[in-house]
């Protein structure tokens, strides 16, 4: 497409697969009987991707339990009381507490990569999680033989093992999932924590050449579970000037939401450099009612009369399902949505002549 445009990841899980990993959970099937579920959800979404005419397809994040804890599945040295995270709407999620050195990844991202491969021949974007969110399971008064020193080498040996796996397994992107970003400006107005997580990220990105950075990107948003956020009351203006110091070639941005499209619009426009694209969110996941093509198409011509054309993409604002038991919003709706802003796109693209 001549304006490209990507997912940011997460679909609904199909109903018969959640249902089977209750079962799963209750002894009433076995391991073997959920694969299949897995594999038969992984297989259905990319065929239904690829009817929206996606350009680009994800694994939908099937077979993740979230967006953020993939690389945590079966590990024995965690704890389940560690950092919590509230949204508006008063529920919260709660991240794991590293109880013991090493750390280590019991999945990556490559694993997703190579499966999804095996179901299409279209192009393979790969989410994977930020160094800074997993750099969260470290505790604040530390662990005795494991210094805060020796995770933070451990981790990032780790992330930049994620990203290169999947970029070796064939993806052609990989989407560093950055959501934790805004949040910190709540935690600490005074940016001092968001500026280590950036600097953390970096050490990660600075492993990587010139060659292999347009091919990695991050994914920011206020958060987006069971229809609430977790920071969207903080002012985007204040977030984005650190987010660019970020040593990746891609920005996938949350925007159908943000409430003055053109001031932020105008700040991206004087912090991106001329070798970075930006996808400007035009798909909002938590709001039921489906965009229209027309509708994404306005908001593509609006991004476009004010960033250069030839660094312009389009995405979600968020995954649609970052957690695997969030079912606020259907799966009809997802990929309805998608299509929507695979045509909207395609509608700008004809009325801007590229």
């Amino acid at each position: 497409m001549a304006i490209p445009t990507e997912q940011i990841g997460s679909i609904p899980r199909p109903p018969q697969l959640l249902e089977s990993i209750k079962s799963f959970e209750t002894g009433a099937i076995n391991a073997q009987a959920l694969e299949r579920q897995y594999e038969e959800a992984l297989r259905e979404t990319i065929i239904r991707l690829e009817h929206t005419d996606s350009p680009v397809i994800t694994d939908g994040e099937q077979t993740k339990p979230s967006f953020a804890t993939y690389p945590l599945t079966g590990l024995k040295n965690l704890a389940p009381d560690g950092v919590v995270i509230p949204f508006a709407d008063g529920h919260q999620r709660q991240l794991p507490r590293l109880t013991s050195g090493p750390f280590r990844y019991a999945i990556h991202a490559d694993s997703y990569t190579k499966a999804a491969l095996g179901y299409t021949k279209r192009p393979v974007k790969q989410a994977v999680i930020s160094a800074s969110a997993l750099s969260l399971l470290y505790p604040g008064d530390g662990l005795p033989g494991y210094s805060r020193e020796r995770f933070i080498s451990d981790l990032v040996d780790e992330a930049e093992a994620d990203i290169r796996g999947a970029l070796d397994a064939g993806a052609a992107c990989v989407q560093i999932d950055f959501t934790e970003g805004r949040l910190s400006l709540k935690l600490d107005p005074s940016g001092a924590l968001l500026r280590s997580l950036v600097a953390l990220n970096n050490q990660v990105l600075n492993r990587f050449s010139a060659e292999d950075r347009p091919r990695i990107g991050v994914h920011v948003c206020p958060g987006g579970d069971h229809d609430s956020t977790h920071s969207a009351d903080v002012d985007y203006a204040t977030f984005l000037p650190d987010l660019f110091k970020m040593n990746v070639g891609r920005f996938y941005l949350q925007m159908a939401s943000e409430p003055d499209k053109k001031r932020m619009l105008r700040i991206i426009g004087q912090l991106v450099a001329t070798d970075q694209r930006v996808f400007v969110g035009v798909i909002d996941p938590i709001d039921p009612i489906v965009e229209t093509a027309a509708q994404v198409r306005d908001r593509v011509l609006e991004a476009a009369s004010i960033l250069p054309i030839a660094q312009l993409g389009t995405t979600d604002d968020c995954g649609f399902a970052p957690f695997a038991d969030d079912t606020s919003t259907a799966r009809e709706i997802a990929f309805s949505k998608i299509r929507a802003r695979v045509q909207g796109t395609e509608q700008a693209a004809r009325e801007l002549g590229v």
